[in-house]
């Protein structure tokens, strides 16, 4: 667990002289923003005359090899992309159906208020009571991470990547690690759940570590029209600052699979769909209005927030996705910004299993093999927060209920 006594001021006024010097930051952020006013108009007039915020794919394309060249381009430059049909929609809302069992057989609401305070990853953001439930071994959970069909989604989406790195191969895009993550369920009429903008795997570790100061070093230099976000060299030796919920696995892509319908006015996902916005908030946080000791909304621990205050040429561009069907799957950048509208006036449950994209790499195999020793005894996953709700659950997943293929993804074979 983070020590909440560290105080990062120190680190960051090093990093941000060393960033800064010899570099003209002013220049360079003007230079970006201008892109960024561009970029976020683009989406707004494609949003308006399309109402599609984020690309959109089959997955009988995707497996069948037939996704154009033009498709790939769009997901390069948005950053997100929803499949569809991942599942057979019968086969989620029969997932959603035994997921709320499970949560209700096992009294996981009373269970909850008594572990209340200790998932504390969303609390500087202004909205941070998420209705997010903390199992990671329900079957539907297993069952959806260990499918054929998400295989075949993760491995297209583990291509997207430029996999050269000055090392070798940055990781295997043709095998993804489970990573065992959470599931939504937000109720009709709730106002509760809400997150503001903000972007995970990695807060004010962007600035400060070693690595992603590589990762971004064509933007600190003032070369950001050279800058690829999707170019994978060093985003697998990052090192993120120890947190409940802080991710220390290395994901192409974060992601949710829908178990019921949702979209604009459900309190779901919204997106800011430029695949390079982080340039914009990177370069921010060097202007002179900033004091030397900050990064904005950045702190150790804690998800990278993004505001109007701070970021006031990107906040336009954040959309609500379009309605997404049961079995459809959401996919975003791990470098996008996200968040969850603040209120869901639909009639119905909200619910999603969230999967990302986690490639075979040493980062991702060492994680994996902590996880599978917390999923054999049923405890939280080793990112999240100690909860441990399914030790003593019935009906949690198993190793018998692994394929072959689940085995392989556990670090279990």
């Amino acid at each position: 667990m983070a020590d909440k006594a560290f105080d990062p001021g120190p680190f960051i006024e090093q990093s941000k002289h060393r960033l800064s010097n010899g570099n003209d930051a002013t220049r360079h952020f003007g230079k970006v923003r201008d892109a960024m006013r561009r970029a976020v108009d683009d989406v707004i007039d494609q949003h308006a005359a399309t109402g599609l915020v984020a690309p959109e794919l089959s997955y009988q394309a995707v497996r069948d090899n037939k996704v154009s060249a033009a498709e790939r381009q769009a997901i390069h430059a948005r950053g997100c992309v929803i499949i569809r049909n991942v599942f057979d929609r019968r086969q989620a809302e029969d997932w959603n159906h035994e997921l709320g069992h499970y949560l209700d057989s096992n009294d996981y609401y009373r269970l909850a208020k008594e572990k209340a305070g200790l998932d504390d990853y969303f609390g500087d953001l202004k909205d941070a009571t998420p209705q997010i439930f903390g199992v990671y071994w329900s079957r539907p959970q297993v069952m959806a991470r260990q499918a054929e069909s998400m295989a075949v989604t993760r491995r297209f989406l583990n291509h997207l990547w430029d996999n050269t790195a000055p090392a070798g191969a940055e990781f295997n895009p043709d095998l993804d690690y489970s990573y065992a993550d959470r599931t939504r369920r937000r109720a009709p009429g709730d106002t509760t759940l809400g997150l503001s903008p903000h972007m995970d795997a990695g807060s004010y570790e962007r600035w400060v570590d070693p690595a992603f100061q590589s990762i971004y070093a064509d933007v600190f230099s003032g070369r950001f029209d050279q800058f690829d976000p999707w170019r994978a060299a060093y985003r697998t030796q990052t090192r993120e600052y120890a947190s409940p919920a802080v991710s220390s696995v290395f994901r192409t892509f974060q992601g949710w699979t829908a178990l019921t319908e949702q979209g604009p006015g459900d309190g779901t996902l919204e997106l800011l769909p430029i695949a390079n916005s982080i340039a914009y908030i990177l370069l921010r946080s060097l202007q002179h209005d900033v004091p030397a000791t900050e990064l904005c909304l950045a702190s150790p621990g804690k998800a990278l927030g993004v505001d109007a205050e701070w970021h006031p040429d990107l906040m336009p561009g954040l959309l609500p996705i379009q309605t997404v069907a049961p079995g459809d799957t959401v996919w975003w950048h791990p470098d996008v910004v996200h968040a969850v509208g603040d209120e869901h006036t639909g009639d119905d449950y909200a619910s999603v299993i969230y999967i990302g994209a986690s490639p075979a790499c040493t980062k991702n195999h060492a994680y994996t093999l902590r996880q599978a020793a917390h999923f054999q005894e049923g405890r939280s996953a080793p990112d999240f927060a100690a909860e441990d709700y399914e030790v003593n659950f019935n009906g949690r997943a198993t190793i018998d209920d692994l394929t072959p293929l689940g085995k392989a993804q556990m670090g279990l074979q």
